[in-house]
Protein backbone atom coordinates (compact mmCIF):
# COMPACT_ATOMS: atom_id res chain seq x y z
CA UNK A 1 0.00 0.00 0.00
CA UNK A 2 1.26 3.40 -1.12
CA UNK A 3 1.59 5.48 2.15
CA UNK A 4 -0.09 9.10 2.05
CA UNK A 5 2.98 11.14 1.81
CA UNK A 6 3.68 8.94 -1.06
CA UNK A 7 0.61 10.40 -2.44
CA UNK A 8 1.44 13.45 -1.90
CA UNK A 9 5.29 13.90 -3.19
CA UNK A 10 3.23 11.56 -6.08
CA UNK A 11 1.06 14.67 -6.87
CA UNK A 12 3.53 17.20 -6.57
CA UNK A 13 5.79 15.63 -8.79
CA UNK A 14 3.38 15.02 -11.71
CA UNK A 15 2.15 19.06 -10.62
CA UNK A 16 5.95 20.20 -11.25
CA UNK A 17 6.20 18.52 -14.01
CA UNK A 18 3.22 19.95 -15.56
CA UNK A 19 0.91 16.91 -16.46
CA UNK A 20 -1.70 19.17 -15.89
CA UNK A 21 -5.34 20.46 -17.46
CA UNK A 22 -4.75 24.37 -17.40
CA UNK A 23 -7.26 26.59 -18.36
CA UNK A 24 -6.40 30.02 -18.44
CA UNK A 25 -8.74 32.59 -19.90
CA UNK A 26 -8.48 36.51 -19.93
CA UNK A 27 -11.12 38.46 -17.50
CA UNK A 28 -11.63 36.79 -13.54
CA UNK A 29 -9.58 34.42 -13.09
CA UNK A 30 -10.57 30.87 -13.14
CA UNK A 31 -11.10 28.66 -9.99
CA UNK A 32 -8.82 26.12 -9.72
CA UNK A 33 -9.75 22.61 -8.70
CA UNK A 34 -7.02 19.39 -8.83
CA UNK A 35 -9.10 16.19 -9.93
CA UNK A 36 -7.17 12.61 -10.24
CA UNK A 37 -7.89 10.31 -12.57
CA UNK A 38 -7.73 6.45 -12.17
CA UNK A 39 -6.73 4.27 -15.56
CA UNK A 40 -5.77 5.92 -18.84
CA UNK A 41 -8.50 4.57 -20.58
CA UNK A 42 -11.84 5.60 -23.13
CA UNK A 43 -14.23 6.28 -20.27
CA UNK A 44 -11.99 8.22 -18.21
CA UNK A 45 -10.74 10.93 -21.08
CA UNK A 46 -14.04 13.10 -20.36
CA UNK A 47 -11.64 15.29 -18.96
CA UNK A 48 -9.10 15.60 -22.05
CA UNK A 49 -12.16 15.97 -24.19
CA UNK A 50 -12.76 18.93 -22.17
CA UNK A 51 -9.63 20.60 -22.00
CA UNK A 52 -9.10 20.49 -25.58
CA UNK A 53 -12.56 21.75 -26.18
CA UNK A 54 -11.74 24.34 -24.39
CA UNK A 55 -14.88 24.18 -21.99
CA UNK A 56 -12.82 24.22 -18.88
CA UNK A 57 -12.10 27.65 -19.88
CA UNK A 58 -15.59 28.77 -21.01
CA UNK A 59 -16.69 27.65 -17.20
CA UNK A 60 -14.11 29.35 -15.74
CA UNK A 61 -12.11 26.55 -14.36
CA UNK A 62 -8.45 26.10 -14.06
CA UNK A 63 -8.33 22.11 -13.63
CA UNK A 64 -5.58 20.20 -13.39
CA UNK A 65 -5.53 16.10 -13.69
CA UNK A 66 -3.15 13.86 -12.10
CA UNK A 67 -2.80 10.26 -12.77
CA UNK A 68 -2.83 7.70 -9.69
CA UNK A 69 -3.79 3.89 -10.55
CA UNK A 70 -5.98 2.44 -8.47
CA UNK A 71 -9.34 3.59 -7.42
CA UNK A 72 -7.89 2.90 -3.47
CA UNK A 73 -5.34 5.16 -4.01
CA UNK A 74 -7.51 8.00 -5.57
CA UNK A 75 -10.12 7.61 -2.70
CA UNK A 76 -7.09 8.00 0.00
CA UNK A 77 -5.60 10.95 -1.97
CA UNK A 78 -9.20 12.53 -2.38
CA UNK A 79 -10.15 11.90 1.68
CA UNK A 80 -5.79 13.22 2.38
CA UNK A 81 -7.33 16.74 0.28
CA UNK A 82 -4.46 16.12 -2.42
CA UNK A 83 -7.82 16.62 -4.84
CA UNK A 84 -11.32 17.95 -4.85
CA UNK A 85 -12.23 15.98 -7.75
CA UNK A 86 -11.67 12.67 -8.58
CA UNK A 87 -12.75 10.42 -12.01
CA UNK A 88 -12.42 6.96 -10.85
CA UNK A 89 -14.22 3.25 -10.40
CA UNK A 90 -16.52 2.40 -7.34
CA UNK A 91 -14.52 -0.39 -5.44
CA UNK A 92 -11.92 1.91 -3.21
CA UNK A 93 -14.59 4.83 -2.53
CA UNK A 94 -17.57 2.20 -1.62
CA UNK A 95 -14.80 0.39 0.77
CA UNK A 96 -13.87 3.35 2.23
CA UNK A 97 -17.44 4.74 2.92
CA UNK A 98 -18.34 1.89 4.68
CA UNK A 99 -15.21 1.93 6.73
CA UNK A 100 -16.68 5.44 8.15
CA UNK A 101 -15.14 8.00 5.23
CA UNK A 102 -19.10 9.27 5.16
CA UNK A 103 -17.62 12.34 3.34
CA UNK A 104 -17.37 10.74 0.26
CA UNK A 105 -19.98 11.30 -2.44
CA UNK A 106 -20.69 10.14 -5.54
CA UNK A 107 -22.16 13.10 -8.28
CA UNK A 108 -22.80 11.87 -11.61
CA UNK A 109 -21.38 8.17 -13.33
CA UNK A 110 -20.02 7.60 -16.49
CA UNK A 111 -19.85 4.00 -17.06
CA UNK A 112 -22.19 1.99 -14.85
CA UNK A 113 -21.63 -1.77 -16.56
CA UNK A 114 -18.09 -3.54 -16.59
CA UNK A 115 -16.61 -3.75 -19.97
CA UNK A 116 -13.31 -4.70 -18.91
CA UNK A 117 -12.01 -8.19 -20.65
CA UNK A 118 -9.28 -10.97 -20.49
CA UNK A 119 -7.05 -11.13 -23.21
CA UNK A 120 -4.76 -14.07 -23.98
CA UNK A 121 -2.87 -16.42 -26.65
CA UNK A 122 -2.01 -19.27 -27.61
CA UNK A 123 -3.75 -22.47 -26.12
CA UNK A 124 -5.42 -20.26 -23.52
CA UNK A 125 -9.00 -19.79 -24.95
CA UNK A 126 -11.36 -20.61 -22.89
CA UNK A 127 -12.63 -19.32 -19.16
CA UNK A 128 -11.58 -22.96 -17.85
CA UNK A 129 -8.11 -22.63 -19.10
CA UNK A 130 -7.42 -19.98 -16.79
CA UNK A 131 -6.68 -22.10 -13.68
CA UNK A 132 -3.61 -21.97 -12.59
CA UNK A 133 -2.40 -18.94 -15.09
CA UNK A 134 -0.96 -15.23 -14.05
CA UNK A 135 -3.60 -12.88 -14.72
CA UNK A 136 -2.67 -9.34 -14.83
CA UNK A 137 -4.84 -6.15 -13.23
CA UNK A 138 -3.65 -2.94 -12.63
CA UNK A 139 -4.28 -3.12 -8.54
CA UNK A 140 -5.78 -5.70 -6.33
CA UNK A 141 -8.43 -4.05 -5.15
CA UNK A 142 -9.16 -1.67 -8.19
CA UNK A 143 -11.58 -1.91 -11.01
CA UNK A 144 -9.96 -4.64 -12.89
CA UNK A 145 -9.73 -7.10 -9.76
CA UNK A 146 -13.16 -6.70 -9.27
CA UNK A 147 -13.88 -7.72 -12.89
CA UNK A 148 -11.56 -10.45 -12.52
CA UNK A 149 -13.37 -11.78 -9.74
CA UNK A 150 -17.03 -11.31 -10.49
CA UNK A 151 -15.93 -12.95 -14.35
CA UNK A 152 -14.30 -16.11 -12.87
CA UNK A 153 -17.43 -16.40 -10.26
CA UNK A 154 -19.52 -17.04 -13.51
CA UNK A 155 -17.90 -19.44 -15.19
CA UNK A 156 -17.58 -21.64 -11.39
CA UNK A 157 -13.86 -20.50 -10.41
CA UNK A 158 -12.91 -18.89 -7.30
CA UNK A 159 -10.30 -16.49 -8.30
CA UNK A 160 -8.62 -16.49 -4.60
CA UNK A 161 -7.82 -20.38 -5.30
CA UNK A 162 -7.64 -20.91 -9.02
CA UNK A 163 -5.71 -17.84 -10.79
CA UNK A 164 -2.59 -15.56 -9.71
CA UNK A 165 -3.12 -11.69 -9.79
CA UNK A 166 0.38 -10.06 -10.70
CA UNK A 167 -0.12 -5.82 -10.04
CA UNK A 168 0.85 -3.42 -13.34
CA UNK A 169 -0.05 -0.27 -12.24
CA UNK A 170 -2.25 0.53 -15.38
CA UNK A 171 -3.71 -0.67 -18.77
CA UNK A 172 -0.52 0.31 -20.84
CA UNK A 173 1.52 -1.44 -17.96
CA UNK A 174 -0.59 -4.62 -18.35
CA UNK A 175 -0.19 -4.55 -22.04
CA UNK A 176 3.73 -4.17 -21.81
CA UNK A 177 3.48 -7.47 -19.37
CA UNK A 178 1.51 -9.19 -21.76
CA UNK A 179 3.53 -9.06 -24.63
CA UNK A 180 6.68 -9.46 -22.94
CA UNK A 181 5.21 -12.77 -21.59
CA UNK A 182 5.58 -11.87 -17.88
CA UNK A 183 1.90 -12.59 -17.58
CA UNK A 184 -0.44 -15.15 -19.23
CA UNK A 185 -3.45 -13.02 -19.18
CA UNK A 186 -4.10 -9.58 -19.86
CA UNK A 187 -7.38 -7.86 -18.23
CA UNK A 188 -7.94 -4.34 -20.32
CA UNK A 189 -10.03 -2.28 -21.25
CA UNK A 190 -10.67 -0.19 -24.79
CA UNK A 191 -8.94 0.83 -26.14
CA UNK A 192 -6.39 -1.36 -24.73
CA UNK A 193 -7.76 -4.43 -25.46
CA UNK A 194 -8.18 -3.50 -29.14
CA UNK A 195 -4.79 -3.03 -29.36
CA UNK A 196 -4.08 -6.59 -28.19
CA UNK A 197 -6.27 -8.12 -30.60
CA UNK A 198 -5.24 -6.33 -33.36
CA UNK A 199 -1.98 -8.11 -32.47
CA UNK A 200 -2.90 -10.89 -33.01
CA UNK A 201 -4.10 -12.04 -29.68
CA UNK A 202 -7.52 -12.98 -28.28
CA UNK A 203 -10.54 -12.74 -25.90
CA UNK A 204 -10.96 -15.23 -23.38
CA UNK A 205 -13.62 -13.55 -21.47
CA UNK A 206 -15.51 -10.19 -23.05
CA UNK A 207 -16.69 -8.23 -20.48
CA UNK A 208 -19.70 -6.27 -22.53
CA UNK A 209 -21.38 -9.49 -22.53
CA UNK A 210 -21.26 -10.18 -18.91
CA UNK A 211 -22.79 -6.88 -18.07
CA UNK A 212 -21.73 -6.46 -14.91
CA UNK A 213 -23.17 -3.55 -13.09
CA UNK A 214 -20.59 -1.63 -11.62
CA UNK A 215 -19.96 1.90 -10.56
CA UNK A 216 -17.16 1.34 -13.07
CA UNK A 217 -16.38 5.19 -14.02
CA UNK A 218 -17.61 7.91 -11.29
CA UNK A 219 -17.55 11.49 -10.48
CA UNK A 220 -16.93 11.49 -6.96
CA UNK A 221 -15.86 14.27 -4.50
CA UNK A 222 -16.20 15.29 -0.86
CA UNK A 223 -19.84 16.72 0.83
CA UNK A 224 -17.89 19.28 2.45
CA UNK A 225 -16.08 20.17 -0.83
CA UNK A 226 -19.29 21.00 -1.88
CA UNK A 227 -20.51 22.52 1.03
CA UNK A 228 -17.55 24.86 0.40
CA UNK A 229 -17.28 25.37 -3.01
CA UNK A 230 -21.05 24.61 -4.81
CA UNK A 231 -20.67 26.57 -7.79
CA UNK A 232 -16.98 25.30 -9.03
CA UNK A 233 -18.71 21.67 -8.67
CA UNK A 234 -21.44 22.69 -10.46
CA UNK A 235 -19.25 24.40 -12.73
CA UNK A 236 -17.21 21.39 -13.40
CA UNK A 237 -20.21 19.03 -13.29
CA UNK A 238 -21.77 21.31 -16.25
CA UNK A 239 -18.61 21.32 -18.52
CA UNK A 240 -18.59 17.58 -18.03
CA UNK A 241 -21.78 17.47 -19.35
CA UNK A 242 -20.64 19.09 -22.71
CA UNK A 243 -18.05 16.74 -22.80
CA UNK A 244 -20.00 13.78 -22.75
CA UNK A 245 -22.13 15.46 -26.12
CA UNK A 246 -18.82 15.65 -27.40
CA UNK A 247 -18.20 12.16 -26.84
CA UNK A 248 -21.38 10.41 -28.06
CA UNK A 249 -21.49 12.79 -30.75
CA UNK A 250 -18.33 13.60 -32.58
CA UNK A 251 -16.42 10.50 -32.98
CA UNK A 252 -13.46 12.29 -34.80
CA UNK A 253 -12.47 14.70 -32.10
CA UNK A 254 -12.56 11.89 -29.12
CA UNK A 255 -10.16 10.18 -31.55
CA UNK A 256 -8.00 13.42 -32.01
CA UNK A 257 -7.87 13.47 -28.27
CA UNK A 258 -7.62 9.60 -27.38
CA UNK A 259 -4.47 9.90 -29.94
CA UNK A 260 -2.80 12.66 -28.35
CA UNK A 261 -2.66 11.25 -24.55
CA UNK A 262 -3.30 7.84 -24.99
CA UNK A 263 -0.97 7.77 -28.36
CA UNK A 264 -3.07 5.48 -30.22
CA UNK A 265 -3.77 6.19 -33.60
CA UNK A 266 -4.53 3.12 -34.93
CA UNK A 267 -7.99 3.43 -36.89
CA UNK A 268 -8.72 -0.07 -36.49
CA UNK A 269 -8.24 0.15 -32.66
CA UNK A 270 -10.02 3.73 -32.31
CA UNK A 271 -13.23 2.08 -33.85
CA UNK A 272 -12.94 -1.20 -32.09
CA UNK A 273 -12.87 0.53 -29.14
CA UNK A 274 -15.75 3.42 -29.30
CA UNK A 275 -18.39 0.95 -30.69
CA UNK A 276 -18.02 -1.45 -27.75
CA UNK A 277 -17.31 1.30 -25.22
CA UNK A 278 -19.91 3.73 -26.52
CA UNK A 279 -22.99 1.83 -25.66
CA UNK A 280 -22.18 2.05 -21.84
CA UNK A 281 -21.26 5.05 -21.28
CA UNK A 282 -23.82 7.32 -20.06
CA UNK A 283 -24.81 10.93 -22.02
CA UNK A 284 -26.39 12.59 -19.13
CA UNK A 285 -23.37 11.71 -16.76
CA UNK A 286 -26.24 9.12 -14.76
CA UNK A 287 -25.01 6.98 -11.50
CA UNK A 288 -27.10 4.41 -10.91
CA UNK A 289 -28.24 2.65 -7.85
CA UNK A 290 -27.75 -0.96 -8.70
CA UNK A 291 -24.33 -0.14 -9.68
CA UNK A 292 -23.65 1.24 -6.12
CA UNK A 293 -25.68 -1.71 -4.27
CA UNK A 294 -23.34 -4.40 -6.48
CA UNK A 295 -20.33 -2.97 -4.50
CA UNK A 296 -22.01 -2.82 -1.72
CA UNK A 297 -23.60 -6.54 -2.25
CA UNK A 298 -19.37 -8.03 -2.58
CA UNK A 299 -18.68 -6.42 0.15
CA UNK A 300 -21.45 -7.53 2.54
CA UNK A 301 -20.35 -10.76 2.53
CA UNK A 302 -17.27 -9.74 4.79
CA UNK A 303 -18.31 -6.60 6.76
CA UNK A 304 -21.67 -6.65 7.70
CA UNK A 305 -21.37 -2.81 7.90
CA UNK A 306 -22.15 -3.05 4.25
CA UNK A 307 -25.34 -4.44 4.56
CA UNK A 308 -26.61 -1.73 6.75
CA UNK A 309 -26.11 1.00 3.52
CA UNK A 310 -28.32 1.85 0.93
CA UNK A 311 -26.85 2.67 -2.18
CA UNK A 312 -28.41 5.98 -1.98
CA UNK A 313 -26.70 7.33 0.33
CA UNK A 314 -23.39 7.80 -1.32
CA UNK A 315 -25.05 9.82 -3.68
CA UNK A 316 -25.58 13.16 -4.36
CA UNK A 317 -27.31 14.03 -7.80
CA UNK A 318 -28.13 17.88 -7.53
CA UNK A 319 -25.89 18.94 -10.24
CA UNK A 320 -27.73 16.22 -12.42
CA UNK A 321 -30.99 17.05 -11.14
CA UNK A 322 -30.57 20.84 -11.55
CA UNK A 323 -29.53 20.38 -14.97
CA UNK A 324 -32.63 18.24 -15.65
CA UNK A 325 -34.79 20.61 -14.23
CA UNK A 326 -33.86 23.85 -15.98
CA UNK A 327 -33.30 22.15 -19.35
CA UNK A 328 -29.74 21.97 -19.20
CA UNK A 329 -29.29 18.82 -20.72
CA UNK A 330 -32.31 18.80 -23.02
CA UNK A 331 -31.03 22.16 -24.68
CA UNK A 332 -27.36 20.72 -24.84
CA UNK A 333 -28.82 17.83 -26.67
CA UNK A 334 -30.66 19.68 -28.80
CA UNK A 335 -27.82 20.99 -30.94
CA UNK A 336 -26.65 19.41 -33.74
Amino acid sequence: MIKHKQVIVGLLLVLALGVSLTAAGAGAAPDKLVGIHSARVMSQSLPWIAQEAGLFKKHNLDFSLVFISSSSIVTAALLGGDAEMTVTGGVGNVAAYIRGSTDLVFIGGIKNTMTQTLVAGGNIKKPEDLKGKKIGVSRVGGNSHYFTIQALRRFGMDASRDVQFIQTGGDPETFAAFVTGAIDVANLTPPTDAMAIAKGYHYVVYGPDLKIPYAATAFVTKRSVIAKRPQVVGNFMRAMAETAKIMHTDREFVYKVLGKYLRVTDRKVLDSAYNAEIKVLEPRLAIKPESLQAILDEFGGRDARAKNIKPQELIDSRYLDEMEKNGFFDQLWAKK
